[in-house]
Parts: structure tokens; C-alpha cells; sequence
């Protein structure tokens, strides 16, 4: 047995020799070619370059949030890069966006390039092209929309014609004018009036009701004669002002989409003319039955949501134009009446709120505000017996 025990004591004498790679760790640099295998694992930090959207079997899988699950989606991020702090390793929103800052690039390094490089009147178009080639392009932030996956008890309604179109204008026209609103409030009595006194001989002639539209859309073009600049376009840095007042009215097409057919030269037209205009041109709207004419050349529009009720609509502009006009729904309701002899009464009225979109880069605060005063001005104080 004790011939055995020396037999281990040899063994560390010949430490030195390469074979026990323990002690020589130095030494064996090349052996270690397992140490560079960690050099290849950060290789996949590029992969989210080439990377689709996760599939979502894997997100699944994962249990991930719906609002996490949306951040992946948007940002293209490969789901098994991301390490979950959550309970029981889950990813939250807060390790999707830390990922996202760890890895975001650093604008202020490519931004100090082209600042270094000064281009003058004298220089070579070759040489600026060369100076140029190698600096980085800023490009705008591309919105991703997450795409929506129906469930089983969804139904999928293909968009029309008419809300494909309209869907595209709305959302050119928010990107385009920087909308804004104004809104005052009308006492509709003095047209109230008009409507009870002379509503039923009206519609014997005519064949249709009375409603307060053809009264808003009649001040409305009059007040555009005191302030032309809502009733224009916006060209290359310049404000091109119509000469004639084309109103375009938005027509419901009985809850499936909108249309804004044309009252050409409005501002030629007296009241009953352009209540005769509005019936025939909703008629023939709903019936599809417009032409190209009734559809174009329009520049200002009023929208006409008060029939449902609302109390203030912000509608989105016609794009060309500079401005829509909303006119909401019209209550009776008590309002504080100032007598002739300068004391005040409590009065019933039929009161309303018209409020205005209009396009900041064309106009101010205060023209569009002067402008819906005027409206309120005509609505309020005309003798509307006159325009039947």
C-alpha cells in the first residue's frame, strides 16, 4: 500500500510539462480555441437587421403581452434576443425598450460628418460628389402599422371605393394642413322663426323641408366676402384666393362613407336657391348618380353632423381648401336676452355651436375666430324673410 502513495508525489514534478493544461494557463493561448466560440455569439446582435417579424407562434409560446408583443412587431426584433426580467423570465415592455436604447445607433456621430465638410460656390461637382458619397442620408422615422390578425368570430369588411379614397384623403390631409379649431356658439331663434312661420309654405312649394343648413350655408358664404383668405388654396409658399365661392356640402350616404358634392358660385345665390341646391345634390349623391362637375372645383366646405346630436365636431379639411365649417346640433335651452331698454331677461331659444377646422399655415387665430363671429353675426341678426 505505501508503494502505491509515492506514485502520485512523481506526478506533480512534472508540472511544467505542457500536458497538464491547469497550471500552464498562460502558455496554452492557442489551446483555448473553445475562447474564441464567445467571440461568435454576439454575432447574432446583426441579426435583427435581416430579421422579419417574429413569428407569432414563437411569441406565443413565450407568453408575451399584447403590448410587448406590439413593440417586437414594430421594431422587428428576433423575440430570443431579449432576456425577460419579468416573473419567471417573461419580457416586459421595459426590457424591449431598454433593448431598443442599448442598441439604437448614435445620431450625434453621423450628424458631426457633414458638418466637418464645407462645400463652397467654387467646388468641382466631381469633388462634391465625393465629399458627399460617403456622408449618411437623414431619412424620416418610418411609422410601422402593426398588421391585425382576425380572430375567429371577426368578420373582415374589404374597404369600398369611397372608403379606400376617403381614408387616403383624411390621411393626407392631417399631414398636410396644421389643423385648427375654433368654435362659437349661435342663437338659431331668429331662423327658428322663419322655420315655424314659413316652413309649411315652403315645403308645399318646394317639396321638402326647411332644415337650418341652407340658412348656415347662405352666412357662411357671405361671411366669406369679408374674409376671402378661408376661401382659398395653399400653393408653392403662396395663398391663391377663389374669386367664386363654390361651396361643397358633405353628404352622409346613409352611414356607408361621405361625399362633399359642389354648390358652384354660392356667393350668387340667395338662400332658397342654395336649399334647392343642397336637396338635389344630396338626392343625387345618395343615388350615385353625381358627374365629375358636382365633385370638383370646390373651396370651402360645411359638414353637417348636427342631425345626430353632436355638440362640437373638429371635422377634417378638404384638401385643397383652407377650411370646413361643422354646424352641431341646435337645443332649445334658456339664454340671457339683452332688451332694447339695456335691462335682461330669461329667454327659450334654439341654440347651437358651429366650429370651424381651418389651416394654421394660411390664417391666424384671430382671422379664423373673426371669421366665425361674422357667421353667428348673419345667423343672428338677418331679416331671413327677405332670402325666402
Amino acid at each position: 500500500a505505501p508503494a502505491p502513495a509515492p506514485a502520485p508525489a512523481p506526478a506533480p514534478a512534472p508540472a511544467p510539462a505542457p500536458a497538464p493544461a491547469p497550471a500552464p494557463a498562460p502558455a496554452p493561448a492557442p489551446a483555448p480555441a473553445p475562447a474564441p466560440a464567445p467571440a461568435p455569439a454576439p454575432a447574432p446582435a446583426p441579426a435583427p437587421m435581416s430579421q422579419a417579424t417574429v413569428a407569432s407562434g414563437d411569441q406565443e409560446s413565450m407568453l408575451l403581452s399584447p403590448v410587448v408583443r406590439k413593440l417586437i412587431n414594430e421594431n422587428g426584433l428576433d423575440v430570443h434576443q431579449l432576456v425577460g426580467t419579468g416573473a419567471g423570465g417573461r419580457i416586459t415592455r421595459s426590457d424591449v425598450l431598454n433593448y431598443l436604447d442599448r442598441n439604437a445607433p448614435k445620431p450625434s456621430e453621423p450628424a458631426s460628418a457633414p458638418r466637418e465638410t464645407v462645400i463652397t460656390a467654387d467646388s468641382k461637382p466631381a469633388q462634391t460628389a465625393v465629399q458627399s458619397a460617403p456622408q449618411p442620408v437623414p431619412t424620416k422615422p418610418v411609422i410601422q402599422t402593426a398588421v391585425v390578425q382576425a380572430g375567429a368570430r371577426d368578420e373582415v369588411i374589404p374597404f369600398d371605393n369611397i372608403r379606400r379614397r376617403t381614408a387616403e384623403h383624411m390621411v393626407r390631409s392631417k399631414a398636410t394642413s396644421a389643423h385648427t379649431l375654433v368654435a362659437i356658439e349661435v342663437d338659431f331663434e331668429a331662423v327658428e322663426r322663419v322655420r315655424r312661420s314659413f316652413g309649411d309654405e315652403f315645403k308645399a312649394e318646394e317639396g321638402f323641408s326647411l332644415t337650418y343648413l341652407p340658412f348656415v350655408s347662405r352666412a357662411t358664404v357671405e361671411a366669406l366676402r369679408s374674409f376671402p383668405k378661408l376661401n382659398a388654396s395653399i400653393g408653392e409658399e403662396t395663398l391663391i384666393v377663389h374669386k367664386d365661392v363654390n361651396l361643397a356640402i358633405a353628404v352622409d350616404l346613409n352611414l356607408e362613407g361621405l361625399i362633399a358634392p359642389v354648390i358652384h358660385s354660392a356667393d350668387s345665390k340667395r338662400m332658397r336657391g342654395i336649399a334647392r341646391e343642397i336637396r338635389d345634390l344630396a338626392l343625387r349623391a345618395r343615388s350615385r348618380q353625381l358627374t365629375m362637375d358636382d365633385i370638383s372645383g370646390g373651396t370651402f366646405t360645411i359638414t353637417n353632423p348636427g342631425p345626430f346630436g353632436t355638440f362640437i365636431t373638429a371635422p377634417i379639411i378638404n384638401q385643397p381648401q383652407i377650411a370646413i365649417l361643422s354646424t352641431d346640433g341646435i337645443k332649445r335651452k334658456p339664454v340671457v336676452i339683452s332688451n332694447p331698454d339695456g335691462t335682461e331677461s330669461i329667454g327659450i331659444h334654439s341654440v347651437g355651436i358651429i366650429a370651424l377646422s381651418f389651416d394654421h399655415r394660411a390664417v391666424d387665430g384671430a382671422y379664423a375666430s373673426s371669421f366665425v363671429a361674422k357667421v353667428k353675426e348673419i345667423l343672428e341678426t338677418r331679416n331671413w324673410v327677405e332670402e325666402l
